[in-house]
């Protein structure tokens, strides 16, 4: 008899089917926009708190972060779209309390689905928006239809990207290369050119990409721009001395320092705040320098009169500003604080910055021993710089310090807004690519003037007493510091 034959596969033969593996290129991406909504939590974080963080490039091109150059991209193109992202997902109301606490990976990811190149497919909140895609793509159409505009380009508000066009800059690490080494390494790839101010800067053109090279992952070479690099140099540290670098963190200018001291003497370098002492280590460490001592606490709280500072000879003050000089090149153009709605800043923020930074001046200048003090920012604003030097140049005059000017053959110096302005140097933004300002008090010791012994010795020691620590004004220091109260750091 005849079995009759189904059509019906025959059970349990078949190999149960393995679910979909994730290729390589995809969990790299999944990594990367982890990555990228971390670094856009702390921006965005700060931005609206109206405090100072870590730049969006410092934050991306740290050692923690893997994928720097996906991590970067992602998150500055996600930036230039956050107003369309936002606007699509209150139009599209897709979002549940769940992933409202996560705004920004679902930003980063939003991103990934309406403009970017490929479609996220692994991660619960990939998945999770990838099943209202439709919901999110019909958002964008009624957001068009609303603006009276035919496509998102018009939408997006790219004026203050064009014309900046910066030239790159990077800093030979003398502890562990020359320069002409450098150069002949680096023009294997680009054309080089020295700086015609500071020794050690090199010039490379526009969109030379070095984030990745050798040089730069092994500290031969830091990516650093000019008006970063001018500070250090200014200051003119000797080999030997022992060094106050104020408010360090990232720590490109200490590392500055311990190479022009090549890498003799000592330098304190003081951060207050926990996670940019970390970021200020792991660039002492890839500069291999070996004389730099981190303190975590705050500048302030150093007395200036303490044995333990007896020998400290200069001071390099970059404290926190405005950055309003190097907004393009910190990429902080495209936080919402800085939208076309918004490009005043907070005058209230102005003036707590240069409450701070008049202090923590005040205090650089009364270190006793300090023969050269360099007064820094990042900003265009004449309250965080003029204003800043001219209300302590009493107390630098009572103290012996006068100001000095820093590389004389350039051209834009301080605004004339008081006697002596002249030594000051400014940065122009639209002509030098960002805004930096510095301002050098020198004054001289004659403990360590070898014509000191030459003069009379009632001269002599007239010129001493004002400089020996038992013989300051203290009074005068505490009323002056209780006078310049506010917010520190």
């Amino acid at each position: 008899m005849a079995r009759h034959k189904s059509n019906a596969p025959p059970k349990l033969t078949q190999q149960p089917r393995k679910p979909q593996q994730s290729s390589g290129a995809e969990r790299s991406a999944l990594y990367a926009r982890r990555e990228a909504a971390k670094v856009l939590h702390t921006v965005l974080r700060g931005d609206a708190e109206r405090r100072a963080v870590a730049s969006i490039k410092s934050l991306v091109f740290s050692p923690s972060v893997r994928n720097k150059r996906g991590t970067f991209a992602l998150v500055c193109e996600t930036l230039k779209y956050l107003d369309v992202i936002k606007d699509v997902l209150e139009i599209a109301n897709v979002l549940n309390s769940k992933w409202k606490r996560q705004e920004p990976l679902v930003y980063i990811i939003c991103y990934d689905i309406l403009f970017g190149k490929e479609t996220p497919s692994i991660g619960d909140a990939e998945k999770f928006l990838m099943r209202r895609k439709d919901a999110l793509l019909s958002g964008l159409a009624t957001l068009l239809v609303r603006k009276k505009v035919k496509s998102v380009e018009e939408l997006l508000d790219l004026s203050q990207l064009n014309g900046h066009i910066k030239q790159r800059y990077v800093r030979v690490n003398t502890l562990k290369m020359d320069v002409d080494s450098a150069v002949k390494e680096l023009e294997k790839l680009y054309k080089v050119q020295k700086d015609e101010t500071v020794p050690d800067l090199l010039v490379m053109p526009p969109g030379s990409d070095l984030h990745a090279h050798p040089l730069v992952m092994n500290g031969r070479i830091f990516l650093q721009g000019k008006g970063s690099s001018m500070v250090a140099a200014a200051l003119q540290p000797e080999a030997g001395w022992e060094v106050i670098d104020a408010c360090s963190a990232p720590g490109n200018k200490t590392v500055h320092l311990a190479s022009l001291m090549k890498g003799q003497g000592k330098i304190i370098a003081c951060e207050l705040n926990e996670e940019r002492v970390k970021r200020l280590e792991q660039t002492i460490k890839l500069s291999g320098a070996t004389n730099i001592e981190v303190f975590h606490g705050d500048f302030l709280s150093l007395n200036p009169t303490d044995p333990s500072f007896a020998k400290v000879r200069a001071i390099l003050l970059d404290p926190s500003c405005s950055g309003s000089g190097t907004i393009t090149d910190r990429l902080d153009h495209l936080l919402p604080s800085h939208s076309a709605d918004n490009t005043n800043y907070d005058s209230i923020r102005l003036h707590k910055l240069a409450v701070f930074q008049k202090k923590a001046l005040a205090h650089a200048l009364s270190f006793p021993q300090v023969e050269r003090v360099v007064y820094s920012t990042c900003s265009i604003h004449q309250i965080e710089n003029e204003d800043v030097v001219s209300s302590l140049l009493p107390l630098a005059s009572s103290l012996g310090f006068k100001l000095a000017t820093p590389f004389p053959q350039w051209q834009r110096r301080g605004l004339p807004v008081f006697a002596g302005s002249e030594h000051l140097l400014r940065m122009d933004p639209v002509e030098d690519k960002e805004g930096f300002f510095i301002a050098l008090f020198t004054k001289t010791n004659n403990l360590d003037n070898p014509k000191a012994s030459e003069l009379p010795e009632g001269e002599c020691r007239g010129r001493r007493k004002r400089f020996y620590p038992f013989l300051w004004p203290k009074v005068f220091f505490r009323a002056w510091n209780g006078r310049l109260h506010g917010s520190r750091r």
